[in-house]
């Protein structure tokens, strides 16, 4: 049976969802063992030692702030990204590696942008 995880805004998750949390993309993994129930990879530094693991959903609902949307359509997460691309807190490798990971191919015109914008 595939473990779910319901998030703080109704959204059921399953293992390797990947999630808007505090304003960053997770990835959802269940743990086992004793200590915590799940954590949260970020899609970038995930298994660096960046993960936020959980006790339960209760620490979740804790946690969870007004920029968590739980999961994101394609142009959801688009939009995202091309909101991240301004943002001096991303950098361009980053941000690359996430929309691979989410598989949003930005089309050639908006990677020229980017090229160029320096």
């Amino acid at each position: 049976m595939t473990r779910t995880l319901t998030l703080p805004n109704g959204d059921d998750v399953a293992e390797g969802d990947i999630i808007l949390y505090n304003g960053y993309p997770y990835r959802v993994k269940f743990v086992d063992g004793d200590e915590y129930e799940f954590e949260l990879s970020p899609l970038y530094w995930g298994n660096g030692g960046m993960d936020i693991p959980f006790t339960d959903r209760e620490a979740l609902v804790d946690q969870w702030e007004a920029d968590s949307r739980g999961t994101l359509t394609s142009s959801e997460w688009r939009q995202w990204l091309q909101e991240a691309r301004h943002d001096s807190h991303f950098s361009d490798a980053e941000l690359d590696e996430i929309a691979r990971e989410l598989r949003i191919n930005e089309n050639l015109l908006e990677r020229l942008r980017r090229v160029f914008r320096r």
